[in-house]
């Protein structure tokens, strides 16, 4: 848990258990907030009283019980080795039964917007320069027209870099 905090995400614990074993648990495991002796059917509310407060929720959970929190929550994860109920109403579903895999599914998404940010800039850059170029705007105050040849090879190249800025995902630590 406490690398899912050092991302700056407060971590909660919903569950069925006694207040108790829930608090040791959770301070064992360096869970932020611990909330016990939820019924099945309030976990969901729980999910919208934290979206009411304005945070982003992503519940992972594995069981029917957690089905309808899944579905309320902003990002709802479901655990691979859970209930089919419970993989059919996440977003993503873990494949491990590994809560590692909840900080390197973050990690990776964070990247993958980051990266979808930075194709956007660079794409409308390029085009903002190239296709007044492509459309002989140089012509006009005289200079080159741009051969269509060229004008082929720079678009292809603008795609070339777009992927391979996004292949630079493969060397994020996960």
């Amino acid at each position: 848990m406490d690398r899912i905090k050092s991302l700056g995400i407060q971590v909660y614990m919903l569950t069925g258990d006694n207040k108790k074993t829930a608090e040791y648990i959770g301070g064992q495991a360096h869970i932020d907030h611990v909330i016990a002796e939820v019924l099945p059917g309030d976990k969901a509310n729980v999910v919208a009283d934290l979206q009411k407060q304005g945070k982003v929720v992503m519940m992972v959970g594995d069981g029917v019980n957690d089905a309808p929190a899944l579905v309320q929550a902003d990002v709802g994860t479901a655990i691979g080795s859970g209930s089919d109920i419970a993989l059919e109403s996440g977003d993503m579903v873990l494949m491990k039964s590994d809560l590692m895999d909840v900080y390197r599914a973050i990690r990776l998404s964070r990247g993958t917007i980051r990266n979808i940010k930075e194709n956007l800039f660079w794409a409308f850059f390029y085009n903002s320069l190239g296709i007044p170029v492509a459309a002989g705007v140089l012509y006009l105050f005289g200079g080159p027209l741009l051969n269509p040849m060229l004008g082929g090879f720079a678009m292809s190249l603008s795609s070339v870099c777009v992927v391979s800025n996004a292949l630079r995902l493969r060397t994020i630590k996960l």
